[in-house]
């Protein structure tokens, strides 16, 4: 298939929904610009702020999209192009946008209540325990998962004589008689200016009340200099020693306003985000007009089977956050709708909208990867055979940006690779910060359902991040990427499958119409609990990681409970009605 004729179906697909699904959702939930949101009801300058839309769709596309929609469809693209492609389009059509518009709706309409608080008025006390189980076992896996990325992509190289010959911008280390380039120290100086550069950037948007397009052309600047910086003083830090300073980074990062380094540095990001997914968009159409083909096959639903696992459930649960995130309810309903300024048109464009841009950019991560990069190139890089070499679908994303703009434009090797690394690294790290602040939020509500009179050193900022912290880092030390990743698409799915039921009961108790978040929220409950099946005899027995399959157990369990509970609630609810 032509790349640019799959580019052009599933930009229809998203229009179409846009247009239609999206105003469906807001007659059911009587959105009409008269309900005064959260934001502007508390407004207590610390969670609760009034944001101007293209900064909150950029704090909410930047945390929700982090490395989810590149690395799930890299690793993924082992089943072939043609799978991955149609998950994505028709995941986030009739599953993805539901979820996060819903939520982030039903959140606003509850005073920026978690979806945890949601559940708790929907399914009950019990219901609330299993969202708060899910959710901090969840957002574990995926903080572990992505420190463990970062950390390897950070301190990453990549032989230099891929780059082809006169290179002499990069720097480069010697191993065993081969060059590499230091393509990770670029990264990590660019990742390190542009988090310096934060506080001022939150400073000028929310103490001096400059403008936002003001202070845009200020974070576009910022980027660049980024790039500029890591190029002349790359950092070349152990993967170890990495993971301890995002872990301290994170401990921070957890409980300083939101305005002084979450949303600034988040803002600052989306830029490089935009760009990224800009330049995509462009090599797609020009190597499109080319003809250019993608070396990975349409269809290797063998090959994938043999490395993953069954093609279903195991590609529905890898792709993860490109068709849908349980995650991004967390999100939502734990930052956004505390800053969302208007409910219309706002909500739609950010709940909805910012879904299915997430999904081109899962698509473009396709293209690019199958475009710019070899079958066996790809195979070696994220399912290496060589022992002692880890999964780097990081690096492999970053090779085969660059190898994309290089057939449309002529751009050298060296300068998409590094803007390729670049563009998933700073949404990584963007996600470990926004996921831990979050987790933190569901250990103090945790604490409060567990005890009667809550301890003093548990209500403790300090106490609950640094627990996160800890178990967070443990998790990702002990374990490997690929290993940490099926369960974190298990969980992160389940989690999304609670979502759409609570809010189906939600909805239900309102009388309004529900089948359209219930049956996609079956749907992933079923195939959540086969892939966990899956993996626990699979994967972790079999290796014999009691760890992760303790955490897969405890999945299964909570999983059939919300199946039970739910089947009641909705009994109850449909009795009474």
């Amino acid at each position: 298939m032509n790349v640019l004729l799959m580019f052009v179906i599933t930009i229809a697909v998203a229009v179409l929904g846009y247009r239609f699904y999206a105003r469906f959702i807001e007659k059911v939930f009587e959105v009409d610009g008269s309900h005064v949101t959260p934001a502007t009801e508390v407004n207590d300058g610390v969670d609760y702020v009034p944001t101007k839309k293209i900064v909150i769709f950029g704090h909410h596309f930047a945390s929700i999209a982090g490395g989810g929609p590149i690395i799930g469809p890299t690793v993924a693209l082992i089943f072939g192009y043609i799978p991955v492609w149609l998950w994505i389009m028709l995941g986030t059509l009739f599953i993805g946008a539901v979820h996060d518009f819903t939520a982030l709706l039903a959140s606003m309409r509850e005073r920026g209540k978690s979806m945890a608080e949601i559940a708790e008025r929907s399914m009950g006390k019990t219901g609330f325990f299993m969202f708060i189980a899910f959710t901090i076992i969840m957002l574990l896996m995926l903080t572990s998962v992505f420190l463990t990325l970062t950390a390897t992509a950070l301190s990453s190289k990549y032989p230099l004589a891929y780059f082809g010959t006169g290179v002499t911008h990069i720097q480069t280390v010697v191993e065993n008689g081969i060059t590499y380039a230091v393509i990770g120290g670029i990264a990590s100086s660019s990742v390190i200016f542009i988090t310096c550069c934060a506080p001022l950037v939150g400073w000028l948007l929310y103490k001096k009340g400059i403008s936002a397009a003001a202070v845009s052309i200020l974070a576009v600047f910022i980027c660049a200099i980024s790039i500029q910086v890591g190029i002349a003083f790359p950092i070349k830090i152990d993967p170890f020693v990495w993971m301890c300073i995002l872990a301290v980074y994170t401990l921070f990062a957890a409980g300083v306003p939101v305005w002084i380094v979450l949303q600034p540095r988040d803002f600052t990001n989306s830029f490089m985000l935009y760009a990224g997914v800009a330049g995509m968009l462009v090599g797609t159409f020009i190597v499109g007009l080319k003809g250019v083909a993608l070396n990975v096959p349409a269809n290797n639903i063998a090959g994938g089977t043999a490395l993953l696992g069954y093609v279903w459930p195991i590609l529905f649960i890898t792709v993860a956050c490109g068709a849908v995130s349980g995650f991004h309810a967390l999100v939502a309903g734990g930052t956004t709708s505390k800053q969302v300024a208007r409910e219309k048109p706002d909500a739609k464009v950010v709940g909805y909208g910012g879904m299915w841009l997430e999904s081109l950019l899962a698509i473009s991560v396709v293209i690019a990867v199958g475009v710019g990069l070899s079958f066996d190139q790809y195979s070696q890089l994220v399912f290496p055979t060589v022992a002692g070499v880890k999964s780097n679908p990081i690096l492999a994303f970053a090779l085969g940006m660059g190898g994309l703009l290089n057939k449309a434009v002529g751009l050298p090797l060296t300068y998409g690779v590094v803007f390729g690394i670049l563009l998933v690294e700073g949404f990584v790290v963007t996600t470990l910060d926004t996921a831990v602040r979050l987790n933190r939020y569901l250990f103090e509500e945790l604490w409060s359902m567990l005890f009667t009179r809550v301890p003093k050193i548990l209500k403790t900022y300090a106490f609950n991040s640094f627990l996160c912290v800890i178990l967070m880092f443990l998790l990702a030390h002990y374990n490997v990427f690929a290993q940490l990743w099926l369960l974190f698409g298990s969980a992160n799915q389940l989690l999304a499958a609670l979502t759409m039921l609570a809010v189906s009961l939600w909805l239900m108790q309102r009388s309004k119409p529900c089948l359209f978040t219930m049956l996609p929220g079956i749907f992933m409950l079923i195939t959540t609990i086969a892939s966990l099946g899956v993996v626990l005899f699979k994967t972790y027995l079999p290796k014999q990681n009691y760890v992760l399959a303790a955490g897969d157990i405890v999945l299964l369990a909570l999983a059939v409970g919300v199946s039970v509970l739910f089947v009641k609630k909705y009994r109850g609810g449909r009795q009474t009605a």
